[in-house]
């Protein structure tokens, strides 16, 4: 589904500055990366796009799909700049030495079929790295990296992330947020029908000390947990900064229908400030420890809310 081996196979490079893009932030590069890529469909072997070093810039409704039958792109980096409109399908985005797919400042785009791959052990490899944009959904896609498989960062609203495969790498997560003292605000976020295999985290909320702003209205469901570590996490001391008269505001959560296994006996860690997390919803969950006979527990911290069908028990949670 998602392209053939590279081994043995010629590669062809198409640079999309030799089409006329520039990725200086203030021209329109949208012809010439339709161009470049385009002629990749006239391509023997499985095609390389080559992205300026400062990625593309205000490219506005671009539908790109995998070239041809070759369907594999072997990117090293690709970034979203200020673009509105955008379709992507049926990339194979393999080894990044940072963030896989970066979608900053723009409306409106929709991902799907994307196929991201890094090792367990390299960091900052985040497979898609969102801020600052809205209306972004990303679909039945596999994920597989040392990072985060989706990161979303401040100013981000009404995120669809559905049908992603996710692992090895850090779960899908909201933040982190607030560093440095910044105001970051997310809010509207929907992740359903998606798996973490052998992650370190599975949904988890991620905020600094001393930041502000808010993380809200945000719901993780129908969610399957195989050897998943932390598969629910609220973080508001991710790190601390020095500065404990501010906090990030989280609020209006919800985790409903994960299950699966742990693994550690830590199944459920609600840490949040002395402010308090509000309206934390924990429904229909099923979690054990993927080894057998070993419990599994809840924990929390000033953290607000229901539950409800829920194991492990997590009445810590207060009203």
């Amino acid at each position: 589904m998602f392209g053939r081996s590279l081994v043995g196979t010629q590669i062809p490079f198409y640079n999309v500055v030799n089409y006329g893009a520039r990725g200086d932030g203030k021209s329109d590069d949208s012809q010439a990366f339709l161009s470049a890529w385009k002629d990749t469909c006239g391509s023997e072997g499985i095609p390389t796009l080559i992205i300026p070093r400062n990625g593309v810039f205000k490219v506005k409704n671009i539908n790109l799909s995998g070239p041809c039958r070759a369907t594999k792109i072997h990117i090293k980096v690709i970034s979203f700049e200020q673009c509105n409109g955008l379709r992507v399908h049926y990339l194979s985005i393999i080894d990044s030495p940072r963030a896989h797919v970066t979608v900053d400042g723009c409306n409106n785009a929709f991902f799907s079929h994307i196929y991201i791959r890094a090792p367990a052990d390299s960091p900052n490899t985040d497979g898609f790295d969102i801020s600052a944009s809205k209306y972004i959904t990303i679909k039945d896609s596999i994920v597989a990296t040392g990072d985060d498989c989706i990161a979303i960062n401040g100013g981000s609203s009404f995120i669809n992330a559905t049908g992603i495969a996710c692992g090895p790498g850090h779960g899908i997560s909201v933040g982190s947020l607030g560093r440095n003292g910044e105001v970051d605000t997310v809010e509207e976020v929907y992740v359903s029908n998606c798996s973490f295999t052998n992650t370190q985290n599975g949904a988890r909320i991620k905020t600094w000390q001393g930041g502000s702003g808010f993380a809200r209205k945000i719901i993780f469901e129908k969610i399957t947990l195989r050897n998943c570590f932390n598969p629910i996490i609220i973080n508001q001391n991710y790190e601390y900064d020095g500065l404990e008269d501010s906090v990030v505001k989280v609020s209006d959560v919800t985790f409903r229908g994960f299950k699966g296994t742990s693994g550690d006996d830590r199944t459920i860690d609600m840490s949040c400030a002395s402010s308090g997390c509000f309206n934390i919803v924990l429904e229909d969950i099923n979690i054990v420890s993927s080894e057998p006979g070993k419990p599994a527990s809840c924990s929390c911290n000033n953290a607000h809310g229901i539950t409800a069908s829920t194991t492990p028990n997590c009445d810590c949670l207060l009203k």
